[in-house]
């Protein structure tokens, strides 16, 4: 089971980070800050550069520790966070991921969540310290609001910085 956990932190996490590092350098296929701005104005969300950084960071850092097994409960509240917020952008396109779809944002929101719940394994580097100040385990209690935490400040983050759509205009004069 353990190295179960390792194999599923280290492909999760680093495609989390991947994916992070595409929206802040040209690295992994990126488009460089500025695509990473443009994409978020695209998808109409305020904030332009600092939205992108933000994201690019929460992403990179999430998903290098959950890859080490560092902090698992928070790296995973952090990595839901921000696959919550994709996962918002690709709704209305339905659930599978040919369509642009949330199929992927919805793997990784749960993938991170589950490792909350389960805790790293013992490959991890929270065993490793841990064991070495005599603790066991997260608290259920820290894991279960990561759960929580981590969609529910992606849903806010929806909320505060995403601009409505405009309404509809019919071209003809105001009704009245």
């Amino acid at each position: 089971m353990d190295t179960g956990l390792l194999v599923l932190r280290a492909v999760v996490g680093l495609l989390i980070a991947g994916h992070g590092v595409q929206k802040v350098s040209f690295r992994l296929g990126g488009n460089g800050l500025a695509g990473g701005t443009a994409e978020f104005r695209h998808d109409g969300f305020r904030g332009g550069t600092l939205t992108a950084l933000a994201a690019g960071a929460g992403q990179i850092g999430s998903g290098l520790f959950l890859a080490l097994g560092a902090l698992t409960p928070l790296a995973a509240m952090v990595a839901m966070g921000v696959m919550t917020v994709a996962l918002t952008v690709k709704l209305p396109h339905g659930l599978w991921v040919q369509n642009d779809g949330y199929e992927y944002p919805l793997v990784l929101v749960v993938t991170a969540g589950s490792l909350a719940l389960t805790g790293p394994g013992r490959w991890s580097v929270d065993r490793f310290l841990g064991d070495a100040a005599g603790l066991t385990a997260w608290p259920l209690r820290l894991s279960l609001a990561a759960v929580v935490l981590g969609p529910a400040s992606g849903l806010l983050t929806r909320a505060v910085l995403h601009r409505p759509e405009p309404a509809a205009t019919t071209g003809g004069p105001p009704a009245g």
